[in-house]
């Protein structure tokens, strides 16, 4: 009977922002959303904010809007936030292609992806009792 309680009070302690349409593929956005998952929030804005991936911009401003709806929606402690996930899905993919020799066609995809950002508030009790 506990578990329900808690896994309710975890529920009301998490923000979450998405971006869909980034005009990068989903292999690639993984690379840049494995930087931060599991990592407090403002270790992970600096880690996006000195990466050199083109996407680190788009994955910051997500982040920055996760936590700007865990401050502002959900009354959370910003100095507490962790991001507990970051996913990345797949979105449309354009086809395009160009002429190539002998009459033969090269295919081109352009894919699109999103992303989920999910930040989590830990309390000073609960880190007391991990490392316990």
């Amino acid at each position: 009977m506990t578990d329900v309680s808690t896994n309710l009070k975890e529920e009301k302690l998490e923000a979450t922002a998405k971006v869909r349409m980034l005009k990068t593929s989903p292999q690639k956005l993984n690379l840049v959303s494995r930087m931060i998952r599991n990592k407090p929030v403002n270790i992970a804005l600096a880690q996006l904010k000195f990466s050199k991936k083109r996407i680190a911009k788009d994955v910051r401003k997500c982040l920055e809007s996760a936590i700007a709806n865990a401050e502002n929606n959900h009354d959370l402690d910003i100095d507490e936030l962790v991001v507990s996930e970051a996913y990345v899905g797949k979105n449309l993919v354009l086809k395009r292609g160009r002429p190539r020799a002998r009459g033969r066609y090269g295919k081109i995809l352009k894919p699109f992806s999103q992303l989920t950002i999910k930040v989590k508030q830990i309390l000073a009790n609960s880190k007391e009792e991990e490392k316990a």
